[in-house]
């Protein structure tokens, strides 16, 4: 390793070309960054006693030994961000200096021939800095000053080069220049035959945007490969994941992945910020001359990885696997993420059949919400989740799972009907954080046409605040009876009309002229045409019916 401070003009003047490896992320400068970079060059430019400004490091290897005649190339290790910023911003201020009549001290096109092009290579050689090829034809359109009609431009590349060019418009160019001839850099020039690029990348206190678990997987896995082997691995591999991720979402989906493929792998819970250990305690001695290895590994990587977009994002094909997935997403039951990744990836390996799956599925969905309306504490579920597989005869799946369930006691228990039916009975189900879900799934049960729940409101049926009608039909105890029942589920229904009923007498809400319960095509609302007073024994009468609902709906492991 040799380390050099240098102006970053003169480190960028001679013949050469910087490129970024295909694993490396996206540009992901913003518009606050691109601001800091530019105030620090105007402060320095105007002041004349600031010799010099540290911009940080452009850490880099010698991509292979070079012959006499070529144009030296390297591999940008860290500082990719700095360096393509830097471009953007000569680029503008190349194309601003046509428009002066001021000496700056440089021509437009000898700032363009130093800094940003090797004037005598032709094609890709050309360039001072190559990118990703996902940022690659951005970057090059616009050096070039090309019309950005492009299929899959990289929208921050844009952004940070009109930043600057708005920005210069609005200066003396000579201040700029002067400016970035006070740029410093350290250059950090890695001996390909001795330097773990690896090891040095982790370790950099980089200046710029802090590296994602993500990126810190990907460089893992795939710095230091052969080319070849490399572009196969993430172009067969990583770039598809990436793309099912999504580009914004990309890291923070990633992490959470990886987070549970781990827990699936290791049956532990690495905490979100430490996958990056995890991951490497996990595949330690990988790299070690073995390639089919490590493609069997990025190919297991993937195959999970379209598990869980299948999963969390409800890309499932089956609609009837899809149905039983959304449950899972509404009622943020992520606890059970690791342990549906097995059970998914069995289904595909042929291992169980679909019906077992959704049986499966609606086990673990019930075993969670019934605990969650008991008010039993979650945090055991983590680690219950991680290590359930393990219990598991995968020989005679979801039988085993049932065997399973029944026989968990104290904290981790699985509540029976009876556990259920009591806490249902008195759960403020109005202010439940899956209130939603339970009215869902409440009212869809036995429906082949689903009804939407977002299209209605909630009702008190008694309402939240006692008129003196109400006082008088509910008796003499109305005050307990308010306080107790107010948002409890036999007290609770969905309706189109809610602004409509306020705080009417329950029956002028029932009866109302087409809009009244009694004609509501909604099935939470069947039983109200029959009720002809609402008190507090049809408030229980109607609780217990929706209870015995449930533990249908949310159902006890067979025996």
């Amino acid at each position: 390793m040799k380390a050099t401070e240098i102006p970053v003009l003169r480190f960028l003047q001679e013949p050469k070309q910087f490129f970024v490896p295909i694993f490396q992320r996206r540009y992901s400068w913003e518009e606050k960054n691109c601001q800091q970079l530019w105030d620090d060059v105007l402060r320095v430019g105007k002041d004349n006693q600031i010799k010099h400004h540290f911009l940080g490091s452009i850490v880099y290897m010698e991509q292979e030994l070079q012959t006499i005649g070529t144009i030296p190339r390297y591999l940008v290790i860290d500082g990719q961000q700095r360096l393509t910023t830097l471009s953007l911003l000569l680029s503008a201020l190349s194309r601003a200096i046509k428009e002066e009549d001021n000496e700056i001290g440089i021509t437009s096109k000898k700032l363009s021939n130093y800094y940003l092009f090797n004037d005598q290579e032709e094609g890709a050689l050309r360039y001072k800095q190559l990118l990703t090829q996902s940022d690659a034809e951005t970057l090059i359109h616009l050096l070039e000053n090309r019309d950005l009609s492009l299929t899959n431009v990289s929208p921050l590349l844009v952004e940070s080069y009109e930043f600057f060019e708005k920005k210069i418009k609005e200066v003396d160019l000579k201040t700029v220049y002067k400016g970035l001839q006070k740029l410093m850099i350290v250059s950090v020039a890695l001996d390909r035959t001795v330097d773990n690029p690896q090891l040095i990348f982790e370790s950099l206190n980089s200046t710029g945007i802090s590296l994602s678990q993500a990126d810190l997987i990907r460089n893992y896995v795939l710095m230091g490969q052969d080319l070849e082997f490399q572009k196969k691995l993430y172009e067969g591999y990583w770039f598809p994941m990436e793309r099912l991720f999504g580009k914004k979402e990309y890291i923070a989906r990633f992490d959470r992945f990886m987070r549970d493929y781990l827990t699936l792998k290791m049956r532990l819970i690495p905490k979100l910020q430490n996958i990056y250990e995890a991951f490497k305690a996990q595949y330690p001695n990988y790299k070690i001359g073995d390639p089919e290895k490590l493609e069997a590994i990025v190919k297991e990587i993937s195959r999970h990885a379209s598990h869980f977009v299948n999963i969390t994002l409800l890309k499932e094909e089956d609609p009837e696997l899809r149905e039983c997935l959304s449950d899972f997403v509404e009622m943020r039951a992520e606890v059970a993420y690791p342990f549906l990744l097995e059970v998914y990836d069995d289904y595909h390996k042929a291992r169980i059949e679909k019906s077992d799956v959704i049986k499966i599925l609606r086990l673990v969905e019930s075993y969670v919400f019934r605990r969650s309306i008991c008010g039993i504490p979650t945090n055991v579920l983590n680690k219950l989740f991680a290590t359930l597989m393990d219990e598991v005869d995968k020989d005679k799946y979801l039988e085993s799972l049932n065997n399973v369930f029944r026989k968990i006691q104290t904290y981790r228990r699985y509540p029976t009907d009876a556990e259920f039916k009591q806490a249902f009975y008195t759960k403020d189900v109005y202010n439940f954080t899956r209130r939603n879900y339970l009215l869902r799934k409440l009212e869809n049960f036995g429906r082949r046409e689903k009804v939407l729940v977002t299209d209605y409101t909630i009702e008190h049926i008694m309402p939240r605040t006692l008129t003196e009608t109400w006082q008088q039909e509910l008796g003499e105890d109305f005050q307990r009876i308010h306080e107790v029942w107010l948002h409890k589920i036999g007290n609770l229904t969905l309706t189109g009309y809610n602004p409509d009923y306020s705080n009417l007498p329950f029956k002028k809400k029932r009866d109302m002229p087409e809009k009244g319960l009694r004609f509501s095509p909604l099935h939470l609302n069947q039983s109200f045409a029959s009720t002809k007073q609402w008190n507090e024994a049809a408030i229980e009468m109607r609780t217990v019916e929706l209870a015995k609902k449930a533990c249908q709906i949310w159902i006890y492991p067979e025996d």
